[in-house]
């Protein structure tokens, strides 16, 4: 029975001594523990910085080298409390594709301050719930944006805890999905924090790096997975020069930031949006600089809802001015990123050009397609020379011509009698057909009978009580409008 026992008792201390070693200890971070140590002491010390409302439930940390982020990452880790059961790390997966998360299911990871044990019964957990995550240590052995949040956990946190590392990369937005809900369904109850790894824009200059990180950090403030993933992708397409990627960890973003909205995470609380240059100018230009976010998910305070400032309406009038003006100059509006990041987000727009106060062209997206600046370009564009319902508008008629811009709020679908007249604009669908009217058209419809009518019968070429059909959809939206004076 000793005998037995005193194996048993081995073979678990041997398992538990299996560890994945540091892979950039020396290259990211100090090799040396006393080293190491003062670094992440003072980095966790750094910083006057108010306190946040409400308890975090994730963090966001840079995982770049210390020297270039490694104060970034100390900012994020002032505010979490002093003990968990659990942290999850998910992280930016650089070494390998993965279809979901990747898991280092049975491994310690190590670091010069020591072994952090892993959770195994969470991975058991999350491995038996879906296939989109895997045991898989490869994708972890030479990867590093795991391994560098972990000294600033060892020293923040009074005790051990166990960790759940994952790599994540994937760009199916419903796969991230599935992970964060699993994961926040496994969560639910324990004493845990979320750790969401990433660095942001590569490698442009400076003044674009702080147009694509700072529309991202608003993105985030609208704690919608989708949205999120929408704005990378816009700030992808635009293909401007040095920006190679928007979020190298966009995967662990999207997961992290549904499972923190699952466990009850209302809102993001931003700390730092920085880069490399500004951070440590001495190692690198600002002519290449990689973005670097600090910030928090925390329970309390909304969700941003992202309202456009007066300054801000004011450039997206200009802004539709100047394409007309440019369209008659045979002249192109830039092609790169607006200085003021809420321009850079995903946006649904319409322009409406009247003459006289008379309608002289409506054109608009009801789902975003463009960035908001893009958005006003084309519609504006639209709407002067491609509206069919007019001619295209002349170089005399410009200076005339009176521009408003509508900024549409989402889709929600709706019934007639939810539908509020003057504050509602209305969308309807049926049998292939459709038609919109901005809430501006209550002026002229007051009655919700006369203006659901004209709706269907003007807009959408259907008999005018198709509105009343079950078979008709009907979606409700707001507008943000703004017109030159």
């Amino acid at each position: 029975m000793t005998r037995i026992f005193l194996f048993l008792a081995l073979t678990s201390a041997a398992a538990q001594a299996c560890a994945r070693e540091p892979a950039v200890a020396g290259q990211f971070y100090p090799a040396d523990k006393a080293a190491l140590t003062a670094f992440v002491d003072a980095a966790l010390a750094a910083g006057a910085i108010k306190r946040p409302p409400g308890q975090v439930v994730a963090v966001l940390a840079p995982h770049a080298g210390y020297d270039y982020s490694g104060g970034m990452a100390g900012l994020a880790y002032k505010f979490i409390a002093d003990s968990y059961d659990t942290v999850v790390i998910l992280a930016t997966g650089h070494t390998e594709g993965v279809k979901g998360a990747a898991l280092l299911a049975s491994d310690a990871y190590e670091t010069p301050l020591g072994k952090v044990l892993p959770d195994r019964e969470l991975a058991a957990a999350l491995l038996k719930s879906s296939p989109l995550f895997e045991d898989r240590p490869s994708a972890h052995a030479r990867e590093h944006s795991v391994e560098v949040q972990l000294p600033f956990l060892q020293r923040r946190l009074k005790r051990p805890f166990r960790l759940l590392a994952a790599t994540l990369n994937t760009g199916d937005l419903g796969n991230l999905k599935k992970i964060g809900a699993a994961l926040a369904a496994a969560l639910r109850g324990k004493k845990a924090l979320i750790v969401i790894s990433t660095d942001f824009s590569h490698y442009p200059s400076k003044e674009t790096a702080a147009a694509a990180d700072g529309a991202l950090l608003l993105a985030m403030g609208g704690m919608d997975p989708a949205f999120f993933w929408t704005a990378a992708r816009m700030l992808d397409e635009k293909r401007v020069p040095g920006l190679e990627t928007c979020a190298c960890g966009e995967a662990a973003v999207e997961a992290g930031m549904e499972a923190a909205r699952l466990l009850g995470a209302a809102s993001f609380y931003p700390l730092k949006l920085s880069d490399s240059y500004s951070e440590n100018p001495g190692l690198t230009g600002p002519g290449r600089v990689v973005g670097y976010i600090s910030g928090l998910f925390l329970k309390g305070g909304k969700a941003d809802r992202l309202e456009l400032s007066r300054e801000q309406r004011e450039a997206l009038l200009k802004e539709a001015r100047l394409t007309l003006e440019n369209s008659f100059a045979k002249k192109e509006n830039s092609p790169g990123l607006s200085a003021e990041p809420r321009l850079n987000l995903p946006g649904a727009v319409f322009v409406t050009l009247t003459l006289g106060g008379n309608l002289r062209g409506c054109v608009g997206t009801v789902e975003p397609a463009l960035t908001l600046l893009d958005a006003v370009r084309y519609a504006a564009a639209s709407a002067a020379f491609r509206d069919k319902r007019f001619s295209p508008l002349t170089a005399e008629e410009l200076p005339k011509v009176r521009i408003e811009v509508s900024v549409l709020s989402r889709l929600a679908p709706a019934k007639a009698d939810g539908i509020k007249p003057h504050a509602h604009g209305v969308v309807l669908v049926r049998a292939g057909k459709s038609g919109l009217f901005l809430p501006q058209v209550w002026e002229q419809l007051p009655a919700k009978e006369e203006f659901l009518g004209e709706l269907c019968a003007q807009k959408a070429g259907l008999p005018r009580a198709c509105w009343k059909d079950p078979e008709t959809r009907l979606y409700t939206f707001t507008v943000d409008a703004f017109a030159e004076k």
